[in-house]
């Protein structure tokens, strides 16, 4: 009767065993490199507090485009500075700007600090409300006037 009973526990080792090494191998898989993947959401403020610690780092950096930021580089790069009402820090984007980009918005820039001081970004998102405004009655503009707002350098 025991030569019955060890083949059921070998068995039973052998699953225990098995059912060890699955979960080693997926915590593995899914937590091994999730510190790599990290992007941390910062204020202007948390972003020059940071200091070193943010040159390199993947960064969401949120904030309003500070007033008579905008303008473009003879390059073709975006800058401009974003601000929290504290600090106010320089970007530069390679994005093509949203449509409603402009003075005042808040923008939320996913990049890096460099070491030249200047926020580096290729994503640019603006934070708007889901609400769409029509034009008022009686207002005027033609077409074209009204797609002008929706281009950079555009009024609003």
């Amino acid at each position: 009767m025991t030569q019955s009973t060890q083949p059921n526990s070998a068995r039973r080792w052998i699953l225990v065993g098995a059912l060890a090494l699955g979960v080693g191998a997926f915590s593995l898989l899914a937590f091994g490199g999730i510190g790599d993947n990290l992007v941390y959401y910062w204020s202007p403020t948390e972003l020059e507090a940071a200091e070193q610690e943010a040159v390199g780092a993947s960064v969401r950096l949120g904030g309003l485009v500070a007033d008579g930021s905008i303008e473009r580089s003879s390059s073709g790069e975006l800058l401009f500075s974003v601000t929290d009402g504290d600090t106010v820090v320089a970007v530069r984007a390679d994005a093509v700007p949203p449509a409603m980009f402009r003075e005042g918005i808040g923008v939320v820039l996913e990049g890096t600090m460099a070491n030249d001081g200047v926020f580096e970004t290729t994503k640019l998102m603006v934070k708007h409300d889901n609400e769409y405004q029509a034009p008022e009655t009686g207002d005027e503009r033609s077409v074209e006037e009204l797609m002008e707002t929706m281009q950079f350098g555009g009024e609003t």
